[in-house]
C-alpha cells in the first residue's frame, strides 16, 4: 500500500524517527493495517485456511496491552473501492500477486496469504472486546488523518501514505510499536506502563532534503507513483529533468530517483510553482491534462471532511460520496457498522467483486465456483431483479437480469468472467420492497429465501444450537454443491472441529448460571492432548485443502447473504475456533489411519450427542 519505496527509504536510513512512549492518549488505527500484521505472526499456517480462534486470541491481547497503558483505540476500517473505481488497476496487480503466493504455498513454498475469512473474524473479535471502530464508504487514509488530526493523537498503521499526510500528532509505524514487549516502569514511577514505539518526524524529514516543504510531499507522492498514479504519464518528465545527485531516469534504482525527486521539489515554495515547472518538460497538448492529474490526486492527502468524531460520539456516518452513488441510509449504517462487507457495497455500486484466492488446487475450477448461486442471490438482492412475466419471452428474461463483473481464479491466472444476479421469489419482488425497503420484509420471509438458497429446511436445524445453525446449513450446502463430492472423513473432521470450538467455548468462557460439569473438563484435557502430540504432524493434501476452501467460500457468502438480509439466522462466531485449518487438516489425516479419533469427546455425554446431531442432521 502507498507511495513505492517510501517505506524502505525511510527504515534504511531510521534517522527520520523520534521515540514514544504510547500511554494515556487516543491512538487512530488502521484496522486493514492491523489485522494484516496480527494475522501474518511467524508462527502462523498459511497453507491449511487459517486458525481463526489463535488470531481472535492476538487481536485480544493486542487491546489488552492497550488497555493497561490507558489507550484508547478507535479503529477505521477501509471500506469499498470508491464509486470512481480509481484503484482498479493496483487491486488486479495485487490479487494477480496473491495469486501467486497461493500457488507457491500450494507447492510446499514459504509466503504469506491471509486466510479468507481474517476481516470477519477481527470485524466480530472488535465487537466483542467493545474496541470502537468504523468502516469507511471507501478508502480510510483521508479519514484517518482528519480523525487524528481533529483530536491531535498519532496514527498507528503499516501505509506508507502516512510519512506523506501533514499530521498533528504523529504516525506510529506498526513495525516499530512494540506491544508484545510493554515495560512496566520501577514502583516509585507514578505513570504506569506504556508502550515503546517510534514516531515518524516529518520536519526531519524535510530537513533532511534542504529546505523542502512540507506542504510539497502530497506532490512527491503522486510524482513518484503511489496506489493511485502510476508512473506512465510523468517518464517523459523523468527522461529529460536533470534531478540533484545526477540521478536521472532508467536503471538508477528507486531510492535514487525517489532522493533526487525530493532534492528538486526542495527548490520550489509551494505545490503550484513545481507543478509549473514539471509541465515545461512535457509537450504542450499534454499539460493541462497532467496538471488537472496532478492537483486532483495530491487531494488524496488532504485529510477527508468526512466526520468521524461524529459516528464515535452520535452513531452517524455521513459521506458524501455515499450519497451521490445512492447508497440506501441503512445500507450505509449497517456498513458503516461492519454489519456488511465491502463485498456487498462494490456489487452494489460498481457491479463488479474480487474474490479472495486461497491455498486450493490450481489445476480444478476456483474453490469460489461451489458457492456462486448464493453471490447470485446477494446481486439479485442488491440490483433488484424481478420474476419477469409469464408473457416474457426466454431471451427477454435473460436480458432483463443484471450482470456482476467478479475477478476470480482461472487456474493459475487471474480472470474477470460476468454472473447473472438471480431472479428472486415475489415477495422480494414487490414494488413496496425496494433495497431501501430490504428489512420491511416480514423476517420469516427472509430466513425462507436464506434457507432456500442454502437448499435447507429450518425443521432440520431445529436440534442444532442456535449459533451453529448457520455453519451447519453451510455445510448442508457445500456437501451437495461442491465439485469434486466431500468425503466423508473431510465432513467427519469439520464437524470435529465444530465440536472442539463449543468445547473450548464452555470451558474458556463459562456460562455463569449453568453449573460446569467435570466430565466436559476431561474431554477438554484429553483433546488437548491429542492436539500436542500432533502438532508435529505436517502432512499436506492438496485435494483437502480444496475441499476445505469451498467450504469457507461457502461460509464466507452464507455470511454475507444472511447479513444483507438482517441476520434471520444468528452470525456465528468465528474466533471461537469454528475453523481451525491446521486442526482440521489433522483430523482428516487420522481419521484415514485412526477412525477412532471420532470418539475424541466421548468423554464428554454432551459434546458426544452434539457432534452426533450435526453428523445427522447433515447425513440426512
Amino acid at each position: 500500500m502507498g507511495v513505492q519505496g517510501l517505506t524502505g527509504f525511510v527504515e534504511e536510513r531510521g534517522v527520520f524517527f523520534t521515540e514514544l512512549r504510547v500511554r494515556d492518549t487516543k491512538l487512530v488505527i488502521d484496522g486493514s493495517s492491523l489485522y494484516h500484521r496480527l494475522c501474518f505472526a511467524p508462527d502462523a499456517d498459511f497453507r491449511r485456511g487459517g486458525d481463526y480462534g489463535a488470531f481472535a486470541a492476538a487481536v485480544r491481547d493486542f487491546f489488552g496491552v492497550l488497555r493497561a497503558c490507558g489507550v484508547a483505540p478507535f479503529v477505521v476500517l477501509d471500506g469499498g473501492r470508491g464509486a470512481e473505481d480509481r484503484k482498479l488497476a493496483t487491486l488486479r496487480g495485487r490479487a494477480a500477486e496473491q495469486l501467486r503466493a497461493a500457488h507457491g504455498l500450494s507447492r510446499g513454498a514459504g509466503g504469506c496469504l491471509a486466510p479468507l475469512l481474517t476481516r470477519e473474524a477481527f470485524v466480530q473479535a472488535l465487537g466483542r472486546l467493545g474496541v470502537p471502530f468504523v468502516q469507511c464508504f471507501a478508502e480510510a487514509d483521508r479519514e484517518i488523518a482528519g480523525l487524528a488530526n481533529r483530536w491531535g493523537c498519532p496514527v498507528l498503521s503499516l501505509d506508507s501514505d502516512f510519512f506523506v499526510f501533514d499530521l498533528a500528532g504523529g504516525y506510529c509505524p506498526l513495525s516499530h510499536f512494540q506491544w508484545q514487549s510493554v515495560r512496566i516502569p520501577a514502583a516509585a514511577a507514578p505513570q504506569g506502563c506504556f508502550v515503546p514505539a517510534r514516531c515518524f518526524s516529518a520536519e526531519r524529514f524535510c530537513g533532511h532534503f534542504g529546505s523542502l516543504s512540507k506542504a510539497l510531499l502530497p506532490l512527491f507522492a503522486v510524482m513518484h507513483g503511489n496506489d493511485f498514479v502510476g508512473l506512465e504519464a510523468l517518464e517523459a518528465f523523468f527522461s529529460k529533468v536533470r534531478l540533484p545527485r545526477g540521478c536521472a531516469a532508467g536503471r538508477g534504482g528507486k531510492h535514487l530517483r525517489l532522493q533526487g525527486l525530493l532534492n528538486w521539489l526542495a527548490q520550489f515554495a509551494e505545490p503550484a510553482e513545481a507543478v509549473d515547472n514539471v509541465l515545461k518538460y512535457l509537450k504542450k497538448h499534454q499539460r493541462e491534462e497532467i496538471r488537472e492529474l496532478l492537483c486532483t490526486s495530491m487531494e488524496d492527502y488532504a485529510p477527508s471532511d468526512v466526520n468521524l468524531e461524529d459516528f464515535f460520539q452520535k452513531g452517524s456516518y455521513e459521506c458524501e460520496a455515499a450519497r451521490k452513488a445512492d447508497v440506501p441510509q441503512w445500507v450505509l449504517d449497517a456498513f458503516a457498522k461492519g454489519k456488511l462487507a465491502p463485498f456487498v457495497i462494490n456489487a452494489l455500486i460498481l457491479k463488479s467483486t474480487f474474490l479472495r484466492v486461497q491455498v486450493e488446487n490450481m489445476q480444478r475450477p476456483s474453490a469460489h465456483s461451489t458457492a456462486l448461486p448464493i453471490r447470485q442471490v446477494i446481486y439479485g438482492l442488491l440490483l433488484r431483479v424481478s420474476h419477469s412475466t409469464e408473457d416474457a419471452s426466454p431471451s427477454k428474461q435473460t436480458n432483463e437480469l443484471p450482470v456482476v463483473c467478479e475477478f476470480d481464479r482461472c487456474q493459475k491466472t487471474l480472470k474477470k468472467t460476468f454472473v447473472q444476479a438471480a431472479s428472486l421469489p415475489p415477495d422480494f419482488c414487490d414494488d413496496r420492497f425496494p433495497l431501501d425497503k430490504l428489512m420491511e420484509v416480514p423476517v420469516s420471509s427472509r430466513q425462507m429465501l436464506f434457507l432456500e438458497t442454502l437448499g435447507v429446511k429450518m425443521s432440520f436445524l431445529e436440534p442444532i444450537p442456535s449459533h451453529l445453525q448457520l455453519p451447519v446449513a453451510v455445510t448442508c450446502y457445500w456437501i451437495r454443491c461442491s465439485e469434486p463430492k466431500v468425503k466423508l472423513n473431510q465432513l467427519k473432521a469439520l464437524l470435529l472441529i465444530i465440536v472442539s470450538g463449543e468445547l473450548q467455548r464452555i470451558t474458556d468462557d463459562p456460562d455463569p448460571t449453568v453449573l460446569p460439569a467435570e466430565d466436559d473438563s476431561v474431554a477438554y484435557n484429553k483433546f488437548l492432548k491429542w492436539k500436542e502430540k500432533n502438532l508435529q504432524n505436517n502432512d499436506f493434501d492438496l485435494d483437502a485443502a480444496h475441499s476445505f476452501c469451498q467450504w469457507q467460500c461457502c461460509l464466507q457468502m452464507g455470511l454475507y447473504l444472511n447479513q444483507l438480509l438482517g441476520t434471520p439466522l444468528s452470525e456465528p462466531d468465528l474466533s471461537s475456533r469454528l475453523y481451525t485449518g491446521t486442526l482440521v487438516h489433522r483430523l482428516y489425516q487420522e481419521l484415514k489411519s485412526a477412525p477412532s479419533v471420532e470418539n475424541l469427546f466421548l468423554l464428554s455425554p454432551k459434546m458426544a450427542q452434539l457432534y452426533l446431531v450435526l453428523l445427522n442432521t447433515v447425513e440426512s
